[in-house]
């Protein structure tokens, strides 16, 4: 048995504005625990929404289902898509 168990998760890029406090905060909190910001976030983030259990609540709801995305997320091409562009390329360069 493994002593260690490792979880893959997918991840995205998105943006976000912040305060500029709130920023600094996340930069110095990165730093205090040795972790790349990102984490920070992502982490934090996840801790408040387990620990919100009206939260919890409205995520059975169908208004939680019906809500419409408002975070920009930048979509990053997969393996199988970046083989196609050059082929597209080709054919509009023909």
């Amino acid at each position: 048995m493994a002593l260690l168990e490792i979880t893959q998760s997918r991840q995205i890029t998105a943006t976000i504005r912040l305060d500029e406090k709130v920023a600094a905060q996340v930069d110095q909190y990165a730093a205090f625990i040795h972790a790349p910001a990102d984490e920070v976030v992502n982490h934090a983030l996840d801790y408040v929404f387990s620990k919100d259990r009206e939260f919890q609540e409205y995520l059975k709801s169908a208004e939680a289902t019906a809500a419409a995305p408002s975070l920009r997320i930048r979509r990053v091409p997969q393996p199988a898509e970046q083989r196609e562009k050059p082929a597209r390329a080709r054919k509009a360069s023909a």
